[in-house]
């Protein structure tokens, strides 16, 4: 990071390096400005905008925040000029802003109206006289089918001021208030005004009604005020051309998203987007490099000295001093510096060609969340073509939206955002990332539920036990070293990491995670170690071919689990062997070699064993089969082939003394099959059951899981992501639940 701030000029002093960026950010910025307005990008305009009262700036169309609000309908008379008892009803949902009404508007073929086009009708409450005039832009059948006219105040409005050439009386202050061009109510806020008017208008008989309606209000990103409509002189980027790159980049696959989806909503902001307002009355930012003349002409330069070289040319008049220029006193909506991100930071704007500009630049991926699509990203897309003719990224990954309970999005604002410097205290860091990744799949959002972290630091707890384990082990001459067990985890290595070479790319995060926990968890940890570990008689020693077969399977999931758990595992990696500081876990490799020793047929033959295993524990439970005593297991007919080597885990850790085939055909015990097999335990009495109690609650249990396993498989958008292999076992899984439940009902049913 110190290089590559030093390569740009930055100070490495801490104290001074923030100011230096943002002196260098400025330049980049400043001159992003004065290019696009040489290429004809950047005009200044008098247009209609979105205000924000609160903060008494304009607002790009994007920070605007569309919400449905339960407001009302009022119906007002507006009496027709030269005719006492004659009147006009109008349907709107703001009659505080018929103080700046200039006209009233209806459809030229609209019959009920026909007779009073080219009449005039007076406002209420200030009897100003203004014309009845015809368009067809209103629809006869919204509200009265007669139309107020604002234009100050709304911007479909304004276009028809421009049509029918109508005055423009704006009659709010920038802060809400309303103006002496109201005539009255002059001060009160505009909300105030409106309770105040509605009232006076019932007073003089002129609310005919006033109806519940729900309608679409504006609100500000920033402060969360009502937007206001306003007619204001800013600074504006025309979109139109800028917007072809980026929609052409992201069609033809240059740029990718991730999940696909938001390719959707990208499209159709760009195919509708209108001019960027990039122009804020705030006092801080970026500031306009615009410097006016008296006479109402502006030069746009990056610096003073620059402007004033351009303002006497554009006067003819050398001579000219700078105190006869005045800047602009607003300042570029943030985002117009956010845009440049992919280049300043490598300093691309001002100095295109240098070597780490070249190197960097465009970078392959960017992670980000949806809710900035169009603020950052889509900007982002079309800065690059802009100045470089080149996409800032190849590919763009958007992670979920962390929400509270109640499903709203943390933020510092609200306070609803969890402390996480005591999250990493209850749970570690690692404890917190793995609960983030358990339940994040690209794009989703994700209630935040702590319990996610604390299966994060049971896990951290299960590595570490899993390390305690392996360094317990003494090394031995002599003894068994189980190299089926090795085989096994090897071929299963390789098959998951096939499946996160797959993630990785598709940009399936949260999946490659859970397959490696899985990996390390339910084969690693629960069956592995269980087949490798000494018995009790062995005074826990191992072989030194089982010792480094074990480390080493341990460190190859270690690399695969380091870039979701980075501390933990760069501990571990320290602890198995000794190891030089330089040595770290973060720059080692795996080998995509491994990829290609998946074992298909031992890997059937181990999940056939481990159900086998599965079932003669349930049966011992479900029985009441005492633990410590041993069972004996018969097959109808010969051994199968992918028990034979496994046979000696089933008989550890199901306590089974022998097995073999079954020449006389005994039906004593209870039998039951595994993979068209038939198996049978004579010891255990069928008649003999475990408590009513105890089946009742397996029963309840394996339901559970039955409906969360039913729930995943009937989710389209699981099946349709996720891996075949994790489908495929998800099948697998509800198979083997539905044979349970049947075999417990059928115990209490006996029973």
């Amino acid at each position: 990071i110190l290089d590559q701030l030093r390569s740009i000029g930055v100070s490495c002093d801490w104290k001074r390096c923030r100011f230096t960026l943002e002196e260098k950010l400025s330049q980049a910025v400043i001159q992003a400005f004065v290019t696009l307005h040489e290429q004809g990008y950047i005009y200044r305009g008098h247009r209609m905008v979105h205000w924000d009262p609160a903060g008494q700036t304009a607002l790009a169309d994007d920070e605007v925040i569309y919400r449905e609000v339960q407001g009302h309908f009022y119906h007002i008379n507006y009496r027709v000029a030269g005719e006492e008892e004659t009147f006009v009803t109008v349907a709107t949902t703001r009659p505080e802003t018929l103080l700046g009404d200039t006209a009233l508007c209806v459809h030229p073929d609209d019959r009920r109206y026909a007779h009073l086009i080219g009449k005039y009708a007076f406002v209420p409450l200030i009897d100003r006289k203004i014309p009845i005039i015809a368009d067809a832009y209103v629809d006869p059948e919204m509200g009265t089918g007669c139309l107020k006219v604002t234009p100050a105040h709304d911007p479909n409005d304004y276009a028809l001021s421009r049509t029918h050439d109508l005055p423009i009386i704006e009659i709010f202050h920038p802060d809400g208030t309303l103006s002496e061009a109201a005539q009255r109510y002059v001060g009160d806020d505009r909300f105030t005004a409106r309770k105040k008017i509605v009232e006076d208008l019932q007073k003089e008989g002129n609310l005919v009604k006033k109806e519940a309606h729900t309608h679409q209000v504006g609100f500000s990103e920033r402060t969360n005020a009502v937007i206001e409509p306003k007619l204001s002189t800013q600074w504006f980027v025309k979109m139109k051309a800028l917007v072809k790159p980026a929609l052409q980049s992201v069609a033809e696959g240059t740029i990718r998203f991730y999940p696909a989806k938001f390719q959707n909503s990208y499209n159709a902001w760009l195919n509708n987007v209108r001019d960027w307002c990039i122009s804020r009355q705030l006092w801080w930012g970026h500031r306009i490099p615009a410097y006016h003349l008296a006479d109402g002409r502006y030069v746009i330069a990056a610096t003073p000295a620059e402007a004033l070289e351009k303002a006497r040319k554009l006067k003819g008049d050398p001579t000219l001093a700078m105190e006869a220029l005045q800047q602009d006193e607003d300042v570029l909506d943030t985002w117009f510096s956010s845009w440049l991100w992919p280049m300043s930071v490598f300093d691309g704007t001002i100095k295109p060609d240098n070597a780490d500009f070249r190197y960097y630049y465009p970078t392959h991926d960017l992670v980000t969340g949806p809710d900035i699509i169009f603020f950052w990203i889509a900007r982002m897309i079309m800065a690059g073509y802009a100045f470089t003719g080149k996409p800032p990224f190849r590919n763009v990954y958007f992670t979920g939206i962390v929400r509270d309970k109640q499903g709203r999005k943390m933020s510092k604002s609200l306070g609803n955002s969890p402390d996480t410097l005591e999250l990493i205290e209850k749970y570690g860091a690692d404890g917190l990332r793995a609960g983030m990744l358990f339940s994040t799949p690209a794009g989703n959002d994700l209630l935040f539920d702590e319990q996610l972290c604390l299966q994060g630091k049971k896990f951290v707890h299960k590595l570490w036990s899993a390390l305690h384990l392996v360094k317990s082990w003494k090394i031995a001459d002599q003894g068994d070293d189980k190299e089926v067990a090795s085989q096994w985890l090897r071929a299963r290595y390789a098959a998951v990491l096939k499946e996160v070479e797959r993630c990785f790319q598709d940009f399936r995060l949260s999946e490659a995670f859970v397959a490696v926990y899985k990996v390390i968890w339910d084969d690693f940890c629960a069956h592995y170690l269980e087949m490798v570990k000494p018995a009790p008689q062995q005074d826990n020693s191992v072989t030194k071919a089982t010792y480094e077969a074990t480390v080493h399977h341990f460190e190859q999931l270690l690399k695969l689990l380091h870039p979701f758990m980075p501390f933990i595992t760069e501990e571990i990696w320290h602890q198995l062997r000794d190891r030089t500081p330089e040595e770290s876990l973060t720059i080692a490799s795996w080998s995509t070699q491994e990829a290609d020793r998946a074992d298909d047929s031992l890997l059937n033959a181990a999940t056939h064993a481990f159900d086998l295993l599965t079932r003669i524990r349930h049966l011992r439970r479900t029985h009441a089969h005492p633990a410590k005593q041993p069972l004996s297991l018969t097959t109808q007919g010969p051994l199968p082939t992918w028990l034979t080597p496994f046979a000696f885990y089933i008989k550890q850790r199901g306590n089974v003394g022998q097995i073999r085939p079954d020449d006389k055909g005994n039906d004593q015990g209870i039998a039951f099959v595994v993979n068209k097999c038939e198996f049978r335990l004579p010891e255990i009495n069928p008649q003999q059951a475990a408590s009513r109690q105890d089946l009742h609650k397996d029963l309840a249990h394996q339901r559970a899981f039955l409906s969360a396993i039913q729930k995943k498989l009937d989710n389209p958008k699981f099946v349709a992501h996720a891996s075949e292999t994790v489908v495929a076992r998800e099948r697998k899984k509800l198979q083997d639940t539905k044979e349970r439940i049947q075999a417990l009902e059928q115990l209490l049913q006996n029973d």
